[in-house]
């Protein structure tokens, strides 16, 4: 089961058609990070202290119908790939079983801002 995250649409996230800004669905995606981090047993504040800072190498969004002023959005976060230093999330945005958009990002594990291969039990735990 994948990781989730969700909230209703805030008026502050739509554009005058009323529909979300596709800006929103990265921040969305964001959100839901957390979640998926801590669902791999991998709470950020902890993957940090341990001298792994993830940051966000890519993100693309593939959108496919609207969310709007009054939805509530669930975002369903799945490990996409786990390479050597990085690791592909999927986000799918939707609302009710109506996908809005999908989220795709890479994550590259940094140490003293370099890239740096994960430690053998993080990656065990985002392949898990």
């Amino acid at each position: 089961m994948p990781a989730q995250w969700s909230s209703p649409v805030r008026y502050v996230e739509c554009d005058q058609q009323g529909l979300v800004f596709n800006a929103h669905y990265l921040t969305w995606a964001d959100e839901a990070s957390t979640v998926w981090w801590a669902a791999h047993g991998l709470p950020w504040d902890e993957l940090v202290a341990r001298g792994v800072e993830p940051v966000v190498k890519a993100s693309a969004l593939e959108w496919s119908s609207p969310a709007r002023w009054g939805d509530t959005v669930t975002v369903d976060a799945e490990t996409d790939r786990v390479g050597t230093t990085s690791a592909t999330v999927r986000f799918t945005v939707r609302v009710g079983t109506r996908t809005c958009c999908v989220v795709r990002s890479t994550y590259v594990a940094t140490a003293a801002g370099r890239p740096t291969p994960w430690p053998d039990d993080v990656r065990t735990l985002l392949a898990g």
